[in-house]
């Protein structure tokens, strides 16, 4: 065999096996970017609420708070919850509402909206502390 025969042997052989693991990387790559999450933007809302709140006050906010998705399009999703961990850490807080965004945008729409202006009204006679917390969530 002569030196050229050899190296085109060679060379064949190693096009393919660069071409196959080249189809596998960039097949993984796709299949990664297909199982990556839309990023999703969390909002979270935390309440303390003034002890001369009643339940009747508490559910009002609740009830405001919970309407605000119907209203709001730019809400992706929406939950929320009262406080229960064993542990005596929530400083006051009571409930907690977890809103969520596709997009910076969206929450840009979402906080000066009329909707939301709305429900800050009815909880503010019935407000002792808020905390906010917003992050770009990831697993």
């Amino acid at each position: 065999m002569t030196c050229c025969a050899r190296f085109n042997k060679y060379s064949a052989f190693s096009l393919i096996f660069f071409l196959l693991a080249g189809a596998v990387v960039m097949s993984s790559f796709a299949h990664s970017a297909a199982d990556t999450p839309e990023k999703t933007l969390r909002h979270v809302v935390m309440f303390d609420f003034k002890e001369d709140a009643t339940k009747q006050d508490i559910q009002k906010v609740v009830d405001a708070f919970r309407e605000l998705p119907s209203k709001i399009p730019q809400i992706a999703d929406f939950e929320y919850g009262t406080d229960n961990s064993p542990e005596g850490l929530a400083n006051g807080f009571t409930h907690c509402f977890l809103v969520s965004f596709k997009s910076e945008e969206d929450r840009k729409v979402y906080l000066p909206h009329a909707a939301h202006q709305a429900f800050v009204e009815v909880l503010k006679p019935h407000l002792e502390k808020v905390m906010v917390i917003d992050y770009w969530a990831s697993k």
